[in-house]
């Protein structure tokens, strides 16, 4: 075999173990919704039984009885874990009843007041009620739950307020490939409410698909809990912190940040100048400017990270970026005040708030050993 037919097996059988991972990623996927869809149609038999039989309370314990008997090997089939099902399958189910109750009461004001209750059903309100009375959402709704992993809906199910809320998260577990953990995160950090909260300009300073993407990006506000602080803190000191946990920095700014450098110098005219943070989003392929505040916003930070934006449009970006963007992150806003500062900037940039959780007295902080100190106190201790 001469180098090149070695080479060229090597890199076949490189190819076949792609293809052979991919093909078990795949088969554990399908196996993963066949279960998932299985457990939904038991959990819809149980409600039917229950409803319709005599069959007592001890109905669910008999169930998981018969089926470790029949099936020992199998452990999705625990009394606890039945019940989930039952849960599961109801949490779901019961907005679509909920729905066809709303509907049903409307087709009755239709009957009794005429042409009113017509204009009502046919209005936003009536109509959004209607398209979620259809079948098909139920459908859908299955269709989006059963990929992803059954410890991820247990903990959704368990988590979340409505049915909205618990397919917003399925969506993003979908989307993204979280982890029961980052999933857990993200539910604890309140992903869901705070997701296209933050106060933007987006909508007349970039194009439509544009703008959605990046309202999707910016949280307000983000929670900066995995640090302590002083009482009494700088802003370098905010961003030494942000950075020395970068790795759930990024987490908490979302999918897509990837960082690019701290106190970035860039150069106009005769003067330098220094911004906070640069990144790069990998999924709107722009450069995005973050600015970090240690006090309530004030209008002419907007005007500074203006320049900050355009400085980037100029120097950095290329002709295959979009246009970049900013984020603005203080301390606390007046929407009011925000919304004036923004209203003539033609630059797409956001203002959020953060929030710290671990707030240490002044006192304190400077007293506490730091990791290098108590390693070296449990080194003695062991010598």
């Amino acid at each position: 075999m001469t180098e090149y037919d070695k080479l060229e097996y090597k890199n076949w059988i490189k190819s076949l173990k792609t293809r052979f991972k991919q093909s078990q990623i795949k088969a554990a996927v399908k196996v993963n919704s066949e279960i998932l869809e299985f457990y939904w149609n038991l959990g819809a038999d149980i409600v039917a039984k229950q409803k319709n039989t005599d069959w007592g309370s001890g109905f669910i314990k008999q169930i998981s009885a018969d089926l470790i008997k029949e099936f020992p090997d199998v452990t999705g089939f625990s009394f606890r874990n039945i019940k989930f099902i039952r849960q599961w399958y109801l949490f779901y189910y019961q907005y679509y009843i909920k729905s066809r109750q709303a509907v049903d009461q409307l087709e009755n004001q239709q009957n009794v007041k005429g042409k009113q209750a017509v204009s009502l059903l046919e209005s936003s309100i009536g109509k959004q009620v209607v398209s979620q009375l259809q079948e098909p959402i139920t459908k859908q709704a299955v269709s989006q739950i059963t990929q992803i992993p059954w410890g991820h809906n247990i903990l959704i199910v368990q988590k979340s307020a409505d049915v909205k809320e618990a397919l917003f998260y399925v969506s993003k577990t979908i989307e993204y490939g979280w982890s029961r953990a980052v999933l857990a995160h993200q539910i604890e950090s309140q992903l869901y409410k705070r997701e296209c909260k933050a106060i933007t300009n987006f909508k007349t300073t970039l194009p439509k698909l544009h703008s959605d993407l990046a309202n999707e990006l910016i949280k307000d506000p983000y929670h900066f809990d995995f640090f302590s602080l002083k009482k009494k803190y700088s802003e370098r000191q905010l961003e030494d912190a942000l950075l020395d946990h970068i790795t759930k920095f990024l987490l908490e700014l979302g999918a897509g940040f990837a960082f690019i450098s701290r106190q970035k110098i860039i150069t106009v005219g005769k003067r330098d100048f220094k911004m906070d943070l640069l990144f790069y989003h990998t999924i709107m392929h722009c450069y995005v400017v973050v600015e970090l505040k240690v006090v309530d916003f004030e209008p002419e930070f907007a005007g500074k990270l203006n320049f900050y934006i355009t400085a980037v449009d100029k120097q950095i970006k290329t002709e295959k970026d979009e246009p970049t963007i900013g984020i603005l992150i203080c301390k606390d806003k007046d929407k009011t005040v925000v919304e004036y500062a923004l209203n003539d900037i033609y630059k797409p940039m956001a203002v959020s708030e953060y929030h710290l959780t671990n707030i240490l007295p002044d006192n304190l902080k400077d007293n506490l050993p730091n990791v290098e100190e108590l390693k070296s106190e449990i080194n003695k201790g062991t010598t």
